[in-house]
């Protein structure tokens, strides 16, 4: 469970909202809180390229499909592994992915 402005949202027992209509930019926030993750504009960056991903083909993306979608929406510079551990230290297909109100990726355990 989290709680955001007053409303509890239910979530998985690893953190993940269980409905994809709960998220919002606030329970963003709440849940990189829990990550131990301040969100930048870089963060932010991540996020919007992983719900257009997800809203395309309905599904959150393993870290190739990951870093190919940030390369084609941010370029070369920020879909390199280093660049994204940097923002998500734990796995970034599954951190940013739980921030994003998504799913695990499928491939991710």
């Amino acid at each position: 469970m989290l709680t955001v402005k007053n409303k509890t949202l239910e979530t998985d027992p690893d953190g993940y909202l269980k409905n994809l209509n709960d998220w919002s930019p606030a329970a963003a926030e709440a849940i990189a809180e829990q990550e131990n993750i301040s969100l930048t504009k870089e963060h932010w960056e991540i996020i919007n390229v992983l719900k257009e991903f997800y809203a395309t083909y309905e599904t959150s993306p393993s870290a190739r499909p990951l870093a190919k979608a940030v390369k084609k929406a941010l370029g070369e510079e920020k879909s390199s592994s280093i660049y994204l551990m940097t923002l998500f230290p734990e796995s970034p297909a599954k951190q940013a992915s739980k921030i994003a109100g998504l799913p695990r990726p499928a491939n991710c355990f």
